[in-house]
């Protein structure tokens, strides 16, 4: 006898992926919200809401001393379901499921079937039509193009517990926080996930980084969708190896002392008819209103976050990559296409709110009920979004209003500093706004600075070739631009590729230009010495507590010079409590600057250098401050005491006190 499902589904009331035209937008055009929030549901019994899959889906048991499997899918207005598969020699009407209590739960138990067996359910429409669906619950699927879903019993042993317990005491918005996003389909070309887990962790740990992002790991019908376009909500893709060689993985990083944050994407799926489609022949998943239901982005269908059963579908997806896959993170993909009812769609094509706006309260609901309900269960997990627009409140408590993130994606620096490294150092003071404008809002949410995937597609140019001149200079503002990136306040991610300055685009069918890095290769010094610097950022990074314990205090960040525009330099202070103060200067300018004066705090005597990106270790010319920089007492950016320095072309240092306790160069 399955266990009622009414808890489960009924909770306590209430082609290749294109460039988004959101990211296009200015991130300071700050939409009107006439109403903040709407009151959130109340809580009630979710145990099982919560855990849907323990209901749901396909279970290996022994019923009445028989073994076989339970199976259970949720089609409310179907008029039969019935499961299908090898083991039924695909007969649509073998195995037929009875009706629930729990409105639209078809249920039932086929003995003899065991782990490994490939079925789909057969859902037969109020007009009579019958198709073969997918479970949407699946734990494992067949490898793509294949649809079929597989019954799956897991056997890991986690190894995991010392790392899980660190994490529990973590604060990481006060922690060093630095991520390698990558693609693990094309990271190494051919691995699976036994196979990444020997060379992985090695890697991200050797280059600092404390987390790994993957684009969406789970079950993807379309490759060239990079894992956007989900059809398997609970499962990892099979194209990689099964969902225990996925827990491998996951485990062999944590060992390493890495974590993992997985790309989840709870705002659309694809249409493809054997999946969550109008799945028992009505809009179920997705909503009834068809120019809602169409995302005109992507292709896809929009989910229908105002349906208790589809909540409970997805914020149960996001706990079960926390509990079964152990996931220290969950970036939530494509936000703002979620918050706004008008997102892409043209006058007329959509439909306002009850009170006549653009806002979709059920989204902004759903994401609430998302973020209480993970961080009840894992406080410790993070959750990050990635909104393009200034939606108050992000990473704001949802009791004060917010919607309850842990961070969210800068795009506005993203954006910004870009378009600001990419135009001809002669142009930039003009332009020198956007290199320093994103601190006039760094402190109003709490930030990730992403350098990601979509920066390096679509004709974007990989992040060295985004810098303007010749080889040299382009090489120089990359890595200029990473310690600048690296001393901004916020948080970092880096796709890969970028850590050692490939010159091409990503794609997703060969992955990163290893080859660059072959000592064979003319070139390769060049690109080890980025790599080089990567490095030592995140080396240095984790040893210095002013770039991350006040990393969301303004007191934790200081100008020393904002508006040295003709020059392309800025200087800052990163401060932090019982921390000694880092000076971060930028030139982005191709010359050497001279006996340049820099403010200085008082109670510093002297500077000693820490990182220099143009040291010759990472493919510099070499200008760099070997001896400590007595500071004068020479008035000097609304200081009393200033320091002089040799500002290499194109180039970030850092400085911290001589005779304090940094790593030295």
């Amino acid at each position: 006898m399955i266990p009622s499902l009414r808890p489960a589904l009924h909770p306590s009331p209430t082609p290749p992926r294109p460039t988004r035209p959101d990211r296009d937008r200015p991130h300071h055009d700050r939409p009107h919200h006439d109403r903040p929030h709407r009151d959130r549901p109340p809580r009630g019994a979710r145990v099982l809401a919560e855990r849907v899959w323990e209901a749901l889906g396909a279970h290996p048991t022994t019923h009445e001393g028989r073994p076989g499997t339970r199976f259970a899918v949720w089609a409310p207005n179907a008029r039969a379901v019935a499961v299908t598969g090898d083991f039924s020699d695909w007969d649509p009407a073998a195995h037929p499921l009875r009706r629930t209590g729990a409105p639209g739960v078809w249920q039932g138990f086929v003995p003899g079937v065991g782990p490994g067996a490939l079925y789909k359910f057969a859902v037969t429409a109020a007009d009579g039509a019958c198709s073969l669906r997918a479970d949407p619950l699946a734990r494992r699927t067949e490898h793509p193009p294949a649809t079929a879903s597989v019954v799956w019993r897991g056997g890991h042993v986690w190894r995991d517990a010392r790392w899980l317990a660190e994490r529990a005491g973590r604060r990481w918005r006060e922690e060093p926080l630095s991520v390698y996003e990558l693609h693990l389909a094309s990271w190494r070309p051919g691995l699976g996930y036994r196979e990444l887990a020997r060379e992985l962790p090695r890697y991200v740990r050797d280059l600092g980084f404390t987390h790994v992002e993957l684009l969406p790991p789970a079950e993807h019908p379309y490759g060239g969708s990079w894992g956007y376009q989900v059809t398997g909500f609970y499962a990892p893709t099979a194209r990689l190896g099964t969902p225990d060689d996925f827990k491998h993985l996951v485990d062999a990083l944590h060992q390493a002392g890495v974590g993992v944050i997985v790309d989840w994407v709870p705002a659309h799926f694809p249409k493809d008819d054997w999946a969550l489609a109008r799945f028992d022949g009505t809009p179920c998943y997705e909503p009834a209103d068809p120019r809602q239901a169409e995302h005109p982005d992507w292709g896809t269908l929009t989910f229908d976050h105002g349906r208790p059963e589809v909540r409970a579908f997805l914020i149960g997806s996001a706990l079960y990559w926390c509990e079964e896959y152990h996931v220290d993170g969950l970036r939530v993909d494509a936000v703002a296409s979620m918050l706004y009812l008008d997102y892409s769609r043209p006058p007329g094509g959509w439909t306002p709110n009850a009170d006549g706006g653009r806002e979709n309260w059920d989204a902004v609901t759903f994401l609430r009920e998302l973020n209480d309900t993970l961080h009840r269960h894992h406080p410790d997990v993070l959750t990050i979004a990635e909104e393009s627009t200034a939606w108050p409140g992000v990473t704001h408590p949802t009791a004060h209003g917010g919607l309850g993130f842990d961070l969210k994606w800068n795009m506005g620096w993203m954006h910004d500093s870009l378009c600001y490294v990419s135009r001809d150092p002669v142009h930039r003071a003009w332009h020198h706004h956007e290199i320093t404008f994103s601190m006039a809002y760094a402190h109003t949410e709490a930030y990730l600075l992403p350098v990601s995937h979509d920066e390096v597609v679509h004709g974007k140019r990989a992040l060295v070739s985004k810098m303007h001149g010749d080889w040299w200079q382009q090489r120089a503002g990359h890595r200029a631009y990473l310690g600048f990136m690296w001393s901004h306040p916020g948080k970092q991610l880096l796709f890969m590729g970028q850590e050692f300055a490939q010159g091409a685009e990503w794609s997703e069918t060969e992955g990163p230009q290893w080859w660059v890095l072959d000592p064979a290769w003319p070139a390769a010094p060049d690109h080890l010495g980025v790599l080089s610097l990567v490095r030592e950022l995140g080396a240095l990074y984790r040893a210095t507590p002013a770039l991350w314990r006040a990393d969301t205090d303004p007191a934790g960040f200081r100008w020393i010079t904002a508006d040295a525009a003709e020059d392309n330099v800025l200087a800052f202070l990163r401060l932090a409590p019982d921390a000694e103060p880092l000076l971060a200067v930028t030139n982005f300018c191709p010359v050497v600057r001279h006996d340049y004066r820099i403010g200085s705090p008082q109670d510093v005597t002297a500077w000693r250098e820490i990182l220099n990106t143009d040291d010759p270790r990472y493919g510099g010319s070499g200008l760099t401050h070997p001896d400590p920089v007595k500071t004068e007492a020479i008035p000097w950016h609304g200081h009393e005491t200033s320091i002089s320095l040799t500002l290499p072309p194109l180039a970030t240092l850092w400085l911290g006190p001589a005779g304090g306790t940094l790593p030295p160069p």
